[in-house]
């Protein structure tokens, strides 16, 4: 039976999320959950995060991305800086990112600003790729239109000859970058739409202060 779109709903009841129980550095909190959601059954992929941003227009665009490292400086992930996302922060820095884990009854909300790592740090990354990963990452310029399949698989082949034997250099129009978080919200599902939100945000300081949020 088909059940219409409005008619589907469910009970939250997995847990609760009090300020007497949470760390009071939201990047802390933040690494309890993921290691949570990492042992957790049901997630296939806990690193990935919904990376929007802005274009030119003003209009918002988000996508999939994978978050790579996290450290008391932000969240990082890695991507094409010629991309669509890559041109639209390097126009506007502001970002927003958002980790959704279902089987936990989870979210978690992230503003920032976008940094670009530094060289260095795109290197070491690239080098522990996949091989194949670093061969796609020559062939792919990320978001150009192409004609068809067999154009990006003829562009891989050309690349694995290219490079056959040596050592897969970083792509000059490939890096990292970081999410530096001003605002963190923690949303824990509960019964009767009564949710759990604990949003920390930096004062003029430049420390962290937590407040709840209604649902």
């Amino acid at each position: 039976m088909n059940i219409p779109i409005s008619q589907l709903r469910r009970e939250y009841t997995r847990g609760e999320l009090t300020e007497d129980k949470v760390s009071k550095n939201p990047l802390e909190q933040f690494r309890i959950w993921f290691q949570e959601a990492v042992e957790a059954e049901g997630i296939l992929e806990p690193n990935a995060m919904t990376l929007a941003t802005v274009t030119g227009e003003g209009k918002p665009r988000a996508r999939t991305v994978l978050l790579k490292e996290l450290d008391e400086r932000g969240f990082t992930f890695f991507t094409n800086y010629e991309s669509r996302k890559g041109l639209e922060m390097e126009k506007n820095p502001w970002v927003s990112l958002v980790f959704w884990w279902a089987p936990l009854e989870r979210q978690v909300c992230i503003e920032g600003r976008i940094e670009k790592l530094t060289p260095q740090e795109s290197d070491e990354y690239f080098q522990t790729r996949p091989r194949g990963s670093q061969l796609g990452a020559w062939a792919s310029r990320q978001s150009e239109v192409v004609p068809n399949r067999q154009f990006l698989e003829n562009r891989l082949a050309e690349v694995t000859k290219q490079y056959e034997g040596k050592e897969v250099p970083r792509p000059p129009y490939w890096g990292g970058y970081r999410v530096i978080p001003y605002r963190i919200e923690f949303w824990q599902g509960r019964e009767d739409r009564l949710h759990d939100r604990l949003e920390y945000y930096l004062d003029e300081n430049q420390q962290w202060q937590m407040v709840r949020l209604s649902p």
